[in-house]
């Protein structure tokens, strides 16, 4: 944990260094941000269109990036960005941002599996479909979440706790009631 707490004391000088125009910094803060973008965007669109928004998201952050007034505000405020473009992106293209049902070829089992825990991880409540998302998908930890979108951990943890229990119910998936 406290390899983690270094890390986003660390993105402090490379966001200030990003706002100075320096573009190995932003290459860093893309680096560092990327999954969290990925996941937030994947929480709310179809995964087709995940790549082309993520970088969508990334170049409106560098262009807003001299208006950041607190460069310790950057993950929360990628985060937001993120969070409108998916927004904005539902409202141009499709309300439904559920993954096709239909394929034109046989899925692999394992990938059909990971498109239904996926679709029903977006019909959960908003406060758990992210925190699901960037633990499940991105293999973030707990408190990597609350660092990296904002979040308190105690607010992480209990909708990564609720958000689980909900999504097994949705699955149908028992667990040990010892």
């Amino acid at each position: 944990m406290a390899g983690q707490q270094r890390e986003t004391q660390s993105l402090v000088p490379w966001v200030a260094a990003a706002q100075r125009g320096d573009r190995e910094a932003f290459a860093l803060l893309y680096e560092q941000m990327a999954p969290v973008v990925h996941g937030l965007l994947l929480a709310r669109v179809r995964t087709f269109d995940v790549a082309d928004l993520q970088q969508d998201v990334f170049a409106l952050a560098l262009q807003r990036l001299p208006s950041l007034q607190d460069p310790e505000a950057f993950p929360g405020w990628l985060c937001s960005i993120a969070r409108n473009a998916a927004v904005d992106h539902l409202r141009r293209r499709s309300p439904d941002p559920i993954e096709p049902a239909r394929t034109p070829y046989a899925l692999a089992p394992h990938v059909a599996d990971a498109r239904r825990v996926l679709a029903a991880i977006r019909e959960l409540p908003e406060a758990y479909r992210e925190p699901l998302v960037l633990r499940l998908v991105e293999g973030l930890t707990g408190p990597e979440i609350a660092e990296k979108t904002g979040l308190t951990p105690g607010s992480v943890r209990v909708n990564l706790s609720r958000g689980m229990k909900r999504l097994r119910a949705s699955l149908g998936v028992m667990t040990d009631a010892r």
